[in-house]
């Protein structure tokens, strides 16, 4: 009979606190588990599913599409409105779905937070993987309509695009933590949450063009417009499948896109630190507090 492994000292933890993000990688199978659920939850006895991913934005795409490119002759305006007006939309919904599920996920899921402990960042990141699951058949649908309207691949703009979905992936992580921790003790937060996803498409180059914006408001406030980390991932996207297609005008670009694409990957990261901090300086209430 062989002799029984020596036990392994393991470093002492207070207990109900983890390493925050770090657990949510070492435990995926949790973050797998919480993203099947929450998709079961979410369509249990729907008829259409997962096809609701395509009529919701395709609703919104009509209506804004009528209003804007047809009534108010936007179409006249933006050369090949239907792609960028589509270009634009996929990242502003991916991001409202994300940071307004991710502010009340902890809320949503009282029930998991007061009977065990697991590391509570799942439930946040669980909702942005699920938006991210509806924005893969939006991505889908705006490639097809880009194909139609004479785009081709191109590798730098492909690029741009890519990092244009890990600046959103990390603004909205990282606001669905701030917000979503402050929201167990104000449950305010989700009512400011949806008046600022109801105002974001407004507030980036998604109805509009850039210049629309940079020709009317003083210099330091387009600055800091143009800094938006969500406008410069729409435009990112603009850039990577409306421009190529039938523009190919580098007026038709913002200047600096580069520069401003820098400095949204350090606000996304700051925002993500700060989010991070806050929710495990709150986390220790949850319980007390749902």
């Amino acid at each position: 009979m062989s002799a029984p492994a020596p036990l392994v000292d393991q470093p002492w933890t207070e207990p109900g606190r983890g390493a925050g993000l770090l657990d949510v990688v070492r435990r995926r199978y949790l973050l797998k588990l919480l993203v099947r659920k929450e998709l079961r939850v979410r369509y249990r006895g729907s008829v259409l599913g997962l096809a609701w991913s395509y009529v919701k934005p395709g609703v919104q795409y009509v209506v804004y599409f009528l209003a804007l490119g047809i009534f108010l002759q936007q179409s006249r305006n933006i050369e090949d409105f239907p792609v960028y007006l589509f270009s634009g939309l996929v990242v502003v919904n991916v991001f409202s779905e994300a940071f307004g599920n991710a502010t009340r996920a902890v809320v949503w899921n009282a029930p998991l937070v007061k009977k065990i402990f697991l590391p509570r960042e799942l439930f946040p990141v669980a909702s942005v993987w699920v938006a991210g699951v509806h924005f893969v058949p939006q991505l889908v649908v705006l490639m097809v309509g880009a194909v139609i309207s004479g785009w081709r691949p191109m590798a730098l703009p492909l690029l741009g695009a890519v990092l244009a979905t890990l600046i959103i992936a990390a603004l909205a992580t990282g606001l669905g933590l701030l917000f979503g921790s402050l929201n167990v003790v104000f449950r305010d937060m989700e009512n400011f949450v949806d008046l600022a996803n109801m105002v974001v498409v407004w507030l980036s180059p998604v109805l509009y063009q850039w210049r629309q914006v940079v020709e009317v408001v003083p210099g330091w406030l387009a600055v800091v417009y143009q800094l938006n980390p969500v406008t410069v991932a729409v435009e990112l996207y603009h850039y990577a499948f409306w421009w190529p297609g039938t523009v190919r005008d580098p007026n038709q670009l913002p200047p600096d896109m580069l520069v401003n694409s820098l400095v949204a990957v350090v606000i996304a990261a700051v925002v993500l630190v700060v989010g991070q901090l806050v929710f495990r300086r709150v986390e220790g209430r949850f319980a007390i507090d749902l």
